[in-house]
């Protein structure tokens, strides 16, 4: 017997798996920041950081996938035009936040390491007092460059009345007069050019110095007990692995979606732009869990500390390479 499954079906099952990896990860990560947070020992300001992110990404899985995979197994017109204004802004705003949080990230982190010497070190006592009013500008940002959504969305059975932009089946969008539409895309794309540039300088400027440190402590990881790649080594393949992801999900669905918006009603098109749209904060956790090794991490460097002699590495020195990987390993 021939079981012929559609399309609809398929693209349901993609979802449901991507919804299914996405939402048990970030849930494990967000246990594990939250634990974090409740011991004042080993909380750090990056804990704050990577809880905001999880929850964006949450919020961005949840707001995309669940209604295509209510749709793709055939339940139609479940959303009225408030509902579709709510699950589309929702998915909008979280996504950008989580693209400003991700760029924040990497900030922080650059300052983190940054040498006393340095001339942006005077940030590094004062970088962890800007943490929450820096999550609230970047909803309030994303909140005012999305209200166009409002504006526009309707629910599917409003879609005779509307010239569309977008369908997604279960959401249209009508068409907007041509100064909203040159706003909302000049502030997406102001925010998407700031955000990616800085993710991709700072993650840059980390990578230079671990290649550098790694060289000027080389003496140290020849006489170490542990038989595994040197924490320079797993942080620079972290930065590089979370940056490379994000930038290519993130602007492969830019660039459809700026397709999308001037063809108009490319059905195809827009299942796959919101399953790329959920990709990283799927794999996201999954990236940063990987990475999380600090006891580990602090058992070999005691290793070392021991085996080496005073002269090999300052304790000022360990302490600060102790707190840099204490961080990226979140």
């Amino acid at each position: 017997m021939n079981i012929i499954v559609s399309s609809d079906t398929i693209l349901g099952i993609f979802f449901l798996f991507q919804f299914g990896i996405g939402f048990i990860g970030n849930t494990l990560l967000l246990m594990l920041n939250i634990n974090t947070l409740f011991q004042p020992s080993s909380k750090k300001p990056i804990d704050l950081i990577c809880t905001h992110l999880t929850l964006a990404n949450i919020m961005t899985i949840l707001s995309s996938v669940i209604p295509e995979i209510i749709n793709a197994f055939g339940v139609r017109n479940f959303l009225d035009d408030i509902g579709c204004k709510a699950v589309l802004y929702i998915y909008r705003v979280t996504r950008g936040v989580s693209l400003c949080t991700t760029s924040f990230l990497s900030i922080f982190q650059a300052i983190i390491i940054t040498p006393s010497n340095s001339r942006w070190a005077w940030l590094k006592p004062k970088v962890s007092t800007y943490l929450f009013p820096a999550f609230f500008s970047f909803w309030i940002i994303n909140m005012l460059i999305y209200v166009r959504v409002i504006i526009t969305a309707v629910g599917p059975y409003n879609i005779s009345e509307v010239g569309q932009v977008y369908s997604l089946t279960y959401c249209s969008g009508r068409e907007p007069d041509k100064l909203q539409e040159a706003a909302f895309l000049g502030g997406m794309v102001l925010r998407d050019i700031l955000c990616i540039c800085l993710m991709i300088w700072t993650s840059m400027y980390m990578v230079n110095f671990l290649f550098i440190h790694r060289k000027t402590v080389q003496h140290v990881h020849r006489t170490s007990l542990c038989p595994r790649p040197s924490p320079e080594t797993r942080a620079t393949h972290t930065i590089l692995a979370l940056v490379s992801c994000f930038v290519f999900f993130y602007w492969t669905n830019t660039c459809l979606t700026i397709y999308i918006i001037y063809r108009h009603n490319v059905q195809s098109l827009e299942n796959i732009t919101i399953f790329l749209s959920s990709c990283y904060p799927a794999m996201c956790p999954f990236v940063l869990i990987k990475n999380n090794n600090r006891r580990s991490f602090l058992n070999c460097n005691f290793a070392k500390t021991r085996k080496s002699s005073p002269q090999s590495m300052s304790l000022r020195g360990l302490n600060a390479l102790t707190n840099f990987f204490d961080t990226r390993a979140m």
